[in-house]
């Protein structure tokens, strides 16, 4: 089992920047790329990030040059920093984990953290 912990949202001004920590726990060695979703109310969740194990990273068009995945492998947390907020990245954002194990992969999700770009 793999456990995400999610932290860092807050109220941020627009143009302003946070960074989201997911810290995990567990069997993380079978982590295999680990992403970040948020879903804002009324609207379906939504990929936002993606690092793979190679450390390869993908971001919807909406938030590319602005937002940047990155993991660090010593503590076992992921990050999402990001830059030039703008009211529409208002949501709650989750982790998410994929992992592999005896040819089987699975999904793990933080529980969220609220971010919130209003002046």
């Amino acid at each position: 089992q793999v456990q995400l912990v999610e932290s860092g949202g807050g109220l941020v001004q627009p143009g302003g920047s946070l960074r989201l920590s997911c810290a995990a726990s567990g069997r993380i060695f079978s982590i295999v790329t680990t992403a970040w979703y948020r879903q804002a109310p009324e609207k379906q969740r939504e990929l936002v990030a993606v690092i793979t194990g190679g450390g390869t990273t993908h971001y919807v068009a909406s938030v590319k040059g602005r937002f940047t995945i990155s993991r660090d492998n010593a503590k076992n947390t992921v990050y999402l920093e990001m830059n030039s907020l703008k009211p529409e990245d208002t949501a709650v954002y989750f982790c998410n984990a994929r992992t592999t194990s005896g040819g089987t992969d699975n999904d793990y999700w933080g529980q969220g953290t609220q971010v919130t770009v209003s002046s």
